[in-house]
């Protein structure tokens, strides 16, 4: 696991293969520019060791897809702002602008260039919200703490709808035994669901967002996928009726949830709801990190390459 600054002592450090010769050689990884902002993490909800975990893996993925990144996490719900195991969304912007600063005040007064002032973008961070779909209520709080801030900080679009997501959801329903783990087998679990109710939370532009998404885990599992609001009071029963009318007997609740940016308790609360059993919500499955460095990439026009993928 590492922290926000890097790998945590005592931990096996990932080291570079040897170079491939030939043909099919794999190609040298893209490394984060020289000067490149900040990836700046925005992390919903009550911030703990359980939700600290969770970013520090997000991270740790992006990291090993963009070697040389440097990224940072700041918690939107913090309450101290001078915490070190839970700075505020907004102190974390405003201490890395600061260090860029000094950086490049520094290289000028070496009579040198900096590389933080000529490096892509002109920006201090890249702030990333934490969120698979979007929640107007929560992007407004992160929006205001990047002004709070005071850095020169480009918020992205949050992770979804994307593939990816679809294919996170069908992981952690076969996780749970709720879907078979691969139609191509034909792999049979007999307490798979025939009818899936995607929750989340953000309200009706949440629900149409998760939809596109849903209709993605649709296709993989030969199965109805219906989205409802978990913050919509009875969204989630209405919707297990509605499955049920149309000939669903099995039902289960995905969430389409990272997890910080839901209350504790409320997936419980829907799943007894929808009176069927639920999966665990997206947590830190690869697709998450890999999606937040494709946000951060995509403003700075990189494109990182995948691993392991060979050049022909």
């Amino acid at each position: 696991m590492s922290t926000p600054t890097g790998p945590a002592s005592g931990l096996p450090v990932r080291m570079p293969r040897p170079r491939q010769s030939g043909r099919h050689r794999r190609p040298e990884p893209v490394v984060a520019p020289e000067g490149a902002p900040a990836l700046v993490l925005a992390v919903p909800g009550a911030p703990g060791p359980a939700v600290r975990s969770l970013a520090d893996e997000v991270i740790s993925i992006a990291r090993s897809e963009l070697p040389g990144l440097h990224a940072r996490i700041g918690y939107l719900d913090s309450t101290d702002a001078d915490s070190a195991e839970y700075p505020t969304l907004d102190a974390v912007l405003a201490r890395t602008a600061a260090e860029r600063a000094a950086r490049a005040e520094q290289a000028r007064a070496a009579g040198r260039e900096s590389a933080e002032t000529s490096g892509p973008g002109g920006l201090d961070a890249v702030v990333v919200p934490l969120l698979a779909g979007p929640d107007s209520a929560l992007i407004r709080r992160i929006r205001q703490a990047v002004m709070d801030s005071r850095a020169a900080a480009e918020l992205t679009d949050v992770l979804g709808p994307h593939p990816l997501l679809a294919e996170a959801l069908h992981v952690r329903l076969s996780e749970a035994g709720l879907a078979r783990a691969d139609r191509a087998r034909l792999f049979t679990v007999a307490t798979a669901a025939d009818g899936i109710i995607l929750a989340t939370v953000g309200g009706e532009e949440a629900v149409q967002a998760a939809g596109i998404t849903g209709m993605l885990l649709a296709a993989r599992l030969a199965v109805p996928v219906m989205a409802a609001a978990l913050d919509q009071e009875g969204a989630i029963g209405a919707m297990a009726d509605q499955l049920r009318g149309s000939g669903s007997v099995q039902l289960a609740v995905a969430p389409y949830l990272i997890g910080p940016e839901v209350a504790d308790g409320l997936l419980d609360a829907a799943a007894k709801e929808a009176d069927c059993s639920a999966a665990e919500a997206l947590g830190a499955y690869p697709a998450i990190g890999k999606l937040v460095l494709s946000k951060y990439a995509a403003s700075l026009g990189i494109t990182p390459q995948a691993q392991g993928s060979p050049v022909h």
